[in-house]
């Protein structure tokens, strides 16, 4: 009998799998991004310190829709000048079990053109 698991708990394996690989650190912290359906979030954390450094999100930044590219384009540009302003230039990615792709590439993408290395 095969066992039919949902879209949550896959998100959740794969985001676990993930997570025991990679780790934030004072010197390179971890850029965290998570997508709804609406909005999509970016942060970026101390695992050592479990501290949050810097965070922002479309729904932050108040934008009409969330759920598109542009809005992934927006916030990556965003979370980098933040990120700049605190003095990180260097960052671990996680795409939070989200398949690399549309909005989450597209953030990842405008963080690194303004600034963010990863």
């Amino acid at each position: 009998m095969i066992k039919k698991i949902d879209k949550k708990t896959e998100r959740a394996r794969r985001h676990f799998r993930i997570r025991q690989k990679i780790e934030g650190t004072a010197d390179r912290p971890r850029l965290s991004v998570f997508r709804s359906n609406v909005h999509i979030y970016a942060q970026i954390i101390d695992d050592v310190k479990q501290v949050t450094l810097v965070a922002t999100s479309s729904l932050a930044l108040k934008l009409s829709y969330g759920g598109n590219v542009e809005a992934g384009k927006v916030v990556g540009t965003k979370i980098a000048e933040l990120a700049k302003e605190k003095g990180i230039s260097s960052v671990v990615f996680d795409r939070g079990g989200a398949n690399y792709h549309g909005r989450v590439k597209a953030l990842a993408d405008a963080a690194r053109e303004a600034g963010l290395s990863f």
